[in-house]
């Protein structure tokens, strides 16, 4: 192909994308459709965990089965994001007759329509083409990212290397990277988790991390899917373990994102420990914590002068009468300050009701912020007392935050 693209800003809010594919790539690309407002159909008999946690959502529509040309009824893009040649011709064959325009993952010369490099800086969005060279657009989109970042970095411009990690001028291979990802919007990732993204080989990524940094990774890398969705499928922690050490052992750079910070409640520590136990170099990078995030994004300090001197951030996967459970909720109860529960809408009921029991006022102010941080963030404000039915009636769903204590309303008017 020797013309070049006409670069054109496509405004899919409300407008049908199809996406064929349920696996890596399609994980990647789907983000960035849904951030756009896009209604995605999703035509693929399986998918990962981290599209299912999305369909389960209500964000997008799957058909769980191969694709049929009436799948393209109505659309106004698709993207195929299989590696089969010969199923995504025809795919892109359907499209050409009914002109769509048509991203193809396995062949770009074969395509009608490119995806970009992409960074974006708030409403600012930078978008690359390498000429059919996608190295060469990431390798520009990150010079302009690293000029539109204000901040500087520890050593210098964000993106040059950092010697807490061996990068002396070179590519260090085979080392681990565990990176806190933030709350839920792109930007809140740090500078230095960024940077890391942009050397990395593998990726091993959560289902809360924000879909648009899987967006930006370079398409050689390989993104595995390490969703723990709860009470759904998830993959065993010894697994993803194996995969870290399997994939630095080998030679590679890995980074494991992960939602929020690496060290609250997101099994870093075990990753650690079995990176160090096969003898391979380890950099922690800490996130910013939905526990503080999710509060202070829905207008609650999670301590303020006068009302809070304290604050406690508890896991609720388990219920109090759990025999596995490590949580002391009858000393929670006494306290006076802020109490966040993590990972606890299942056992909401079971948690207020033992607090209640022992001594918190059902007229205690509680909240809970669902994903927070993003555009579908919502927030319900309530008592100790009745938070559980009202989370039950707004049908608010994980992953969510819940802050009981009278910061709720510190800042009210």
């Amino acid at each position: 192909m020797t013309s070049n693209p006409y670069p054109l800003g496509l405004r899919l809010h409300g407008r049908r994308v199809v996406v064929v594919g349920g696996g890596a790539v399609a994980t990647r690309r789907v983000p960035a459709l849904l951030d756009a407002g896009a209604d995605v159909l999703l035509v693929a008999p399986e998918l990962t965990p981290a599209l299912r946690a999305r369909v389960d959502a209500g964000r997008l529509h799957w058909v769980p089965r191969r694709f049929a040309p009436e799948d393209l009824d109505g659309a106004w893009l698709v993207h195929v994001a299989i590696d089969d040649p010969i199923a995504a011709a025809s795919v892109s064959a359907v499209a050409a007759e009914r002109r769509i325009f048509c991203v193809r993952a396995d062949d770009r010369t074969a395509a009608t329509a490119w995806t970009p490099a992409v960074t974006r800086h708030g409403p600012v969005t930078v978008a690359v083409f390498g000429g059919g060279d996608p190295r060469r657009a990431m390798t520009v989109r990150d010079a302009i990212r690293d000029l539109l970042a204000v901040r500087l970095a520890p050593g210098g411009i964000a993106g040059r290397p950092d010697p807490s990690t061996g990068m002396t001028g070179g590519r260090q291979a085979g080392r681990v990277a565990l990176v806190g990802a933030g709350p839920g919007d792109p930007e809140l990732i740090t500078v230095k988790g960024w940077r890391l993204l942009t050397e990395a080989d593998v990726v091993v990524a959560d289902r809360l991390v924000p879909g648009l940094l899987l967006d930006e990774l370079r398409p050689d890398v390989e993104l595995v899917d390490a969703s723990k969705i709860p009470y759904g499928p998830s993959r065993a922690q010894e697994e993803i373990n194996q995969i870290l050490v399997d994939r630095a052992l080998a030679g590679a750079v890995v980074v494991r994102l992960k939602g929020g910070d690496p060290y609250v409640f997101g099994r870093g520590g075990e990753e650690l420990l079995a990176c160090a136990a096969a003898g391979v170099p380890v950099t922690v990078v800490p996130g910013v914590t939905s526990s503080i995030a999710a509060p202070a994004a829905a207008g609650i300090p999670v301590t303020h002068r006068g009302v809070a001197h304290e604050f406690t951030v508890v896991s609720g996967h388990l219920a109090p009468d759990a025999p596995a459970s490590l949580v002391r909720w009858d000393a929670l109860a006494g306290l006076h300050g802020t109490l966040v529960i993590l990972m606890g809408l299942k056992n909401l009921a079971a948690i207020t009701a033992t607090l209640i029991a022992h001594g918190r006022s059902p007229q205690t102010p509680a909240a809970v912020v669902q994903e927070a941080t993003t555009g579908t963030q919502r927030v319900l404000r309530s008592t100790l007392g009745e938070v559980a039915a009202d989370l039950r009636a707004a049908d608010l769903r994980p992953p969510a935050v819940v802050v009981v204590g009278d910061v709720v309303g510190a800042l009210d008017g």
